[in-house]
């Protein structure tokens, strides 16, 4: 397996059947919870860039190979998706079930932007986007909730 679709499928769990989206997402976990727990969240958020500018290159590599759009086993964008959306959330295993569940469903259900950003932005960082955008939307209902009940 070459390196390039080893990170993409986030060591291949891209490739498990159904919803490959949602375990690239539980993949990340594991990561995101020693990135936070040894470096705090400054190395998440510095973690989460690098794998984006990573995954936007890779994306690219693997879309020209295969000739696809945006296909379903490229997962680094979950990843980065559930890391930024981990940076709302306090650490600890309430505030990363948060975190997947609230990603997962902007990631799935696609308001807009996020839908446009999914159907008009190509190539690498279009794979990248819209996941990002999901997670944007997925912290603002966090930091909101957190302000309002906390």
């Amino acid at each position: 397996m070459r390196p390039a679709a080893l990170f993409v499928t986030w060591f291949g769990t891209g490739w498990l059947p159904w919803a490959p989206g949602t375990w690239g997402s539980l993949a990340a976990l594991p990561f995101a919870w020693l990135l936070l727990y040894y470096g705090g969240p400054g190395l998440l958020a510095i973690s989460a860039f690098i794998v984006f500018v990573l995954g936007c290159r890779l994306s690219e590599i693997a879309l020209e190979e295969t000739q696809t759009k945006d296909p379903g086993w490229i997962v680094v964008d979950e990843v980065v998706g559930v890391w930024l959306t981990l940076l709302a959330v306090p650490f600890g295993l309430i505030g990363f079930a948060q975190a997947f569940i609230l990603f997962r469903l902007f990631d799935i259900w696609k308001p807009w932007p996020i839908d446009w950003a999914d159907r008009k932005l190509e190539g690498g960082f279009g794979v990248m986007a819209d996941d990002v955008l999901a997670a944007i939307y997925a912290a603002a209902v966090l930091l909101i909730g957190r302000y309002f009940f906390e």
